[in-house]
């Protein structure tokens, strides 16, 4: 047999784990949970309110773990093969390679010029890729920062590609290195040196224009402006004229006009925008978005991406492929349980075993045309892309009309679709297609782009793909393609926490949710079931709050919701307990993860649950009864924090901490009444079951019951105390009354 040549050899595979040892597992913990359904429901007329709320509560977690189980069911091991793609020719397609930034105060210039260099030095044809920046701030310090980054870009790109340096974030690179390996080249510690020099003084001129905003000439438009009442600005900032290879990629700074009675969309406005400005200059047939933290930490990420979009025999597999969000600097004990290892290490890997993965909003790669709202084996005649159908759906420019037409026409190619014309020819066209007004009467937001009607819009706009019948891709390179910062400290991974609960159940009631999606579109039946696991997260704390309460009713009313110590049936939720626990900490020893950071997990999950969620559910309700309408909060970027008591859970003033904080008194209240109670001689109802629950309670809010005796940022405030006091003392009184 002939062995096989580079051209034939497939530039990707995907394998499915044989996890049949934990399928095994997750279908008996289903069964005691159906176990234990059945023995609630034949019981239920022997016992009051606390069995039935059990009942309901027990029948929900059932639900979701059968969502689980769906999900997890077919683990993927994929595998890309960037050097056959090399091998196998030497002409690539473009990428438009989008940046979002949007407060230069929460999202420091200095993290996002680390990101945009990154991705300036990848190892792709600098010809081929063109990088934008959309700043929602509109602020000079970060166009500034863009400027003087370009001017070290100069330098500190071909220094990687020289060196094959790995690692190409300039804050990452020199990042606990004062001096050069000693065991390198003479000129390689001299370059070392200079680049270091450099990356200082550009720091220094960041800091400085942060303090003191710089008065040049080429500011001017950002004299006066507000940063919600201001036009379009454009800037070209780097441009390759001469399409060199191996020179540097184009480089535009973009700020969307906005004004203050025009919805500007949050992130989705500002994504179609970058799609329309780059439609007009550059069009390349594949768009890379990246959050401003997400550096490129693979230089070879981009080729990774192709060897799935240029080596899918059907282009229905590939319509984007996401590269997992991992996280750097992140505490090995995972104390805010922001890192998402373990479950991109299974429900990430079973749910692109289905349709693929779920869009993450960053480190994605996105087929132009499908963005445009193209479907699957749609093949599109010059015929029907006539002036006035693209101008009513795309928007009145007759040069973006030409670029799309280009992008949906069946039969292009996509090696040569891209504008060779310098992007600052363009500018006014730009200009035209940035405006705030541009979408009215379009499609765009409704039926193609990034979609409007949620905070989370990359989930709704990868689930209004995969509805059309695309599939996705998951691309798991070693080292990881992206890397960014998790946020740090309880508030800020708590906002995240809530906007992604609000955002998700936003979608669920959306018309394109993956109900709709499966019953009238093309979205796989298990798809739906992953979409709705996560979805399902702002409901889910409702019932969490709801069996958190339990133990503490029980004991207040002295009843019971468990099976007496003595009945035989306390040993299915036993089981349950024990053996989800068991498995859930299994699964961080495979995935090489300390058993603290399954305890922290564990712990920050229900907090999570019973808090944040809460709140995401009750933002999104609001909304959806006209009460209010949802904002979207963004999250503090930190690139490091030298405190010494970093990991340690910190506190504010906000609501969000009030309802843990009561939950937390209200079992603790329970406690004592019951031990008074057990001391006093009374008959004693509830038992053992309730004791321990109350004790996984206090466990779960361990970092709140520390709080009480510590002072700063790292105890609450006792305005929040009191409310959550004066909170589990009206349910102690409620429970009193109806006992």
């Amino acid at each position: 047999m002939a062995p096989k040549t580079p051209s034939s050899l497939p530039l990707y595979e995907i394998k499915y784990r044989k996890n049949y040892i934990s399928r095994v597992i997750e279908l008996f913990i289903l069964f005691l949970l159906f176990s234990l359904l059945a023995y609630r429901f034949l019981t239920l007329k022997f016992h009051g309110l606390q069995w039935l709320l059990a009942l309901i509560c027990e029948s929900w977690f059932t639900f979701i773990w059968i969502l689980t189980v769906s999900t997890k069911w077919n683990q993927v091991e994929p595998t890309t093969y960037p050097l056959r793609l090399l091998e196998r020719t030497s002409k690539f397609p473009a990428v438009d390679i989008f940046v979002t930034t949007a407060d230069p105060v929460l999202e420091p210039p200095l993290i996002t010029i680390n990101t945009v260099l990154s991705l300036l030095s990848v190892e792709y044809p600098a010809n081929k890729l063109a990088c934008y920046v959309s700043d929602d701030g509109a602020s000079i310090v970060t166009y500034y920062s863009l400027v003087e980054a370009s001017k070290f870009a100069k330098l500190w790109v071909p220094f990687c590609k020289k060196y094959n340096i790995a690692l190409r974030a300039p804050f990452r690179y020199f990042s606990g290195n004062s001096s050069p390996p000693q065991d390198s080249s003479q000129e390689f510690q001299q370059d070392w040196t200079r680049m270091k020099d450099e990356y200082k003084q550009l720091c220094k001129k960041i800091e400085d224009a942060s303090t003191q905003e710089p008065e040049t000439c080429d500011f001017a438009v950002f004299s006066n402006i507000q940063q919600k009442n201001h036009p379009t600005i454009i800037k070209v900032i780097l441009e390759n004229k001469e399409g060199v290879a191996d020179g540097l990629p184009h480089l535009v700074y973009i700020s969307r006009e906005k004004r203050p009675k025009h919805p500007h969309q949050f992130k989705a406005g500002a994504m179609n925008v970058l799609t329309r400005v780059s439609g007009v200059m550059t069009n390349a047939p594949f768009m890379l978005n990246v959050d401003c933290d997400m550096y490129a930490n693979n230089p070879q990420v981009v080729l990774h991406a192709m060897c799935y979009f240029l080596g899918a025999k059907d282009e229905i597999d590939c319509g984007f492929v996401q590269f997992p969000q991992f996280f750097y600097d992140g505490l090995k004990e995972d104390p805010y349980g922001n890192q998402l290892k373990v479950l991109h290490e299974y429900f990430g890997r079973g749910v692109s075993g289905i349709q693929g993965p779920f869009y993450q909003g960053s480190g994605c790669f996105h087929r132009r045309k499908v963005i445009y709202g193209s479907s699957p084996y749609e093949k599109i005649t010059a015929g029907e892309l006539k002036d006035e159908y693209i101008q009513k759906t795309y928007g009145m420019s007759e040069k973006l009309s030409t670029s799309i037409a280009k992008t949906l026409l069946e039969g292009s190619n996509i090696i040569e679709q891209f504008n060779s014309n310098s992007p600052s020819s363009s500018i006014e066209i730009a200009h035209q297609v940035g405006s705030c007004g541009f979408e009215f009467g379009t499609a765009w937001g409704q039926k193609l782009g990034w979609l409007y009607g949620s905070v989370a819009e990359d989930i709704l706009t990868g689930l209004f793909i995969q509805s059309r019948g695309w599939k996705s891709a998951y691309c798991l390179p070693d080292p990881p393609a992206f890397l960014g910062c998790a946020p740090a400290a309880g508030p800020a991974s708590m906002i995240q926490q809530k906007r992604w609960a609000t955002g998700l159940f936003e979608v669920l009631l959306n018309s394109k949710s993956p109900i709709i999606g499966t019953l009238f579109g093309k979205l796989q039946l298990r798809q739906c079931m992953a979409y709705l696991q996560i979805q399902l997260w702002g409901l889910r704390s409702i019932f969490e709050v709801c069996y958190a309460i339990l133990p503490a009713y029980c004991l207040i009313t002295n009843s019971h919701f468990l099976p007496q110590a003595n009945e035989p049936s306390i040993v299915i939720p036993a089981l349950v307990f024990i053996i989800y626990n068991l498995y859930g900490l299994s699964e961080y020893i495979r995935a090489n993860e300390p058993i603290i950071a399954w305890m922290n997990n564990q712990r920050i999950w229900r907090v999570n649950a019973m808090s944040a969620w809460l709140f995401g559910i009750l933002s999104a309700t609001t909304k959806l009864l006209g009460f209010s309408e949802t904002a979207f909060e963004i999250t503090k970027k930190d690139q490091n924090d030298t405190n010494s008591d970093i990991g340690r859970f910190t506190f504010d003033d906000s609501p969000i901490f009030v309802p843990g904080t009561a939950i937390l008194l209200l079992n603790l209240s329970a406690l004592f009444i019951g031990v008074l109670d057990f001391k006093k001689g009374n008959n004693i109802e509830w038992g053992l079951g309730e004791v321990i629950c109350i004790m996984w309670i206090v466990f779960v809010f361990w970092a709140f019951l520390k709080s009480f005796f510590a002072k700063g940022k790292y105890g609450i405030p006792t305005s929040s105390i009191l409310k959550a006091g004066a909170l589990a003392l009206l349910l102690v009184h409620l429970f009193k009354f109806k006992q």
